[in-house]
């Protein structure tokens, strides 16, 4: 199963590191990454995840990472790819 993560916000050192060691802490693994820091400073990034091994309800790793966005005063969010395509098949 998969799942899609996005992170948006004002760039800065260790974005990526931060996510990573949350979603390796769960047993999350990166398939693909995508991001770009835009001309203004603004930080964008799209991961697709594989959630089917996790060590914790997906629940827990949506929360510790909606935790950490609140620390590093980044939005990030998590979901479900089933989710996420079904809401662009309208």
């Amino acid at each position: 199963m998969n799942a899609i993560l996005t992170v948006i916000g004002k760039d800065k050192v260790g974005i990526i590191y931060h996510v990573s060691k949350v979603l390796y802490e769960a047993n999350a693994n990166i398939l693909e990454l995508d991001q770009t820091v835009f001309h203004n400073d603004i930080f964008s990034m799209v991961m697709l995840i594989d959630n089917s091994h996790l060590n914790c309800e997906f629940a827990t790793l949506k929360r510790n990472l909606e935790n950490l966005g609140e620390e590093i005063k980044l939005t990030i969010r998590i979901q479900q790819e089933e989710i996420y395509n079904s809401m662009y098949n309208v």
